[in-house]
C-alpha cells in the first residue's frame, strides 16, 4: 500500500510513495516497488539524476534499454559502406 497517494496513482503506470534519507543517506525501497520490479537483496540499482528527479532502474534493465537503442543506430561503417556501393553502381 503506498505510503502517498495521488489519487492512486500519478499516471497510468506510476504509484507515488514517500522514503525518508536515514543517518547513513540510505533509503528503504517500499516493498510493493520491490516486488514490482523484482529487486531483491544484492540487487544492482542505476539511480539517474534528472535534475529535479532521480530516476531508480535495475542496472539490467539500464542495459537491456541501451543495447535496443544502439541496435536500431545504423553503424557508421554501415552508412559508409552503402554510401560507397551507391556512388559505384552510378559509376562514380
Amino acid at each position: 500500500m503506498p505510503l502517498v497517494s495521488v489519487g492512486g496513482t500519478v499516471d497510468a503506470m506510476s504509484t507515488a510513495l514517500m522514503a525518508t534519507v536515514g543517518p547513513k543517506g540510505r533509503i528503504v525501497i517500499p516493498q510493493i516497488l520491490r516486488e514490482r520490479h523484482d529487486w531483491h537483496e544484492g540487487a544492482s540499482l542505476l539511480l539517474v539524476d534528472d535534475g529535479d528527479a532521480v530516476r531508480v532502474t535495475s542496472a539490467e534493465s539500464a542495459l537491456a534499454k541501451f543495447r535496443a537503442s544502439i541496435a536500431k543506430t545504423p553503424s557508421p561503417v554501415s552508412q559508409l559502406i552503402a554510401e560507397r556501393r551507391e556512388a559505384a553502381a552510378k559509376g562514380e
